[in-house]
């Protein structure tokens, strides 16, 4: 007896705008990251002349612009995503097991086909993360205090649970503070050396007992810990970068973009 076709998932082609990494994956892993383009909503959620994208709950944004840019998202997916419930922490959770209500969670994984992994940020770090063959992928909200308290490792810890064998595991940095911008105090240095032991590498000193901190030389850090040495990615700043992206640093009121991934 001959199975029916599953039916043809069409999507629209994303906008210009979008971050879509390039990284050696399976061709069934798909992911990509918004940016202030792309959506309605306006004021300092705009998108520079456009609508903005803004996904973010409890921004200030209207309500209905936040309603109207959630269904514009789900034109590019297959799926609505599994939205999380933000924490700075390190829990993470089988997407999977997301229902309606956002898991208070900082990362997500999933190995089933078309359960879509989010996170929403403004200038914390957004890593994507795929096993090379396409057994299981992940995302993590990684800001200073989830990189300290060890969020990619237990993504990465999670991921390889649920894969066969050993996972050959591949990361993406999306856009977040960058170097340049990111002052911060002696006690982030701190918090970051009691788990990554070359922390201080990744921290230059200004006077008064600030440094300038680099998120991105962080997660490299946390992910050899794990190792996981194949990095992409990391290029954009946030802060510097206020036509393209959203900022809580720079502008305290702003909007939140989407990372997301899955398997087709």
């Amino acid at each position: 007896m001959t199975q029916p076709k599953r039916p043809e998932v069409r999507r629209l082609p994303l906008p210009a705008d979008w971050i879509v990494p390039d990284w050696p994956v399976a061709d069934r892993v798909r992911s990509f990251i918004t940016t202030r383009a792309g959506g309605v909503s306006a004021g300092v959620w705009g998108g520079g002349g456009t609508g903005g994208m803004n996904v973010g709950v409890g921004t200030g944004d209207a309500a209905e612009s936040l309603e109207r840019n959630r269904r514009l998202l789900n034109e590019f997916l297959p799926a609505p995503p599994r939205w999380l419930a933000l924490r700075h922490g390190a829990g993470v959770v089988d997407a999977e097991s997301v229902g309606d209500a956002p898991a208070a969670a900082d990362a997500s994984t999933a190995c089933i086909a078309r359960v879509v992994c989010c996170v929403t940020v403004a200038d914390c770090l957004p890593v994507l993360l795929a096993d090379r063959m396409g057994q299981v992928v992940g995302v993590a909200h990684a800001g200073w205090r989830g990189l300290a308290g060890g969020i990619l490792q237990a993504a990465v810890g999670s991921m390889r649970s649920r894969a066969e064998g050993t996972p050959d595991i591949v990361a993406y940095l999306g856009p977040c503070i960058g170097p340049g911008a990111f002052e911060v105090g002696t006690e982030v240095l701190q918090q970051m050396q009691r788990g990554l032991p070359d922390a201080r590498r990744a921290f230059r000193p200004l006077a008064g007992d600030k440094f300038m901190a680099d998120l991105p030389a962080l997660a490299r850090q946390a992910l050899a810990l794990v190792d996981v040495h194949e990095v992409y990615g990391g290029a954009w700043c946030t802060y510097t970068d206020p036509h393209r992206f959203y900022s809580f640093r720079r502008d305290r009121v702003t909007g939140r973009h989407a990372a997301l991934i899955w398997l087709d």
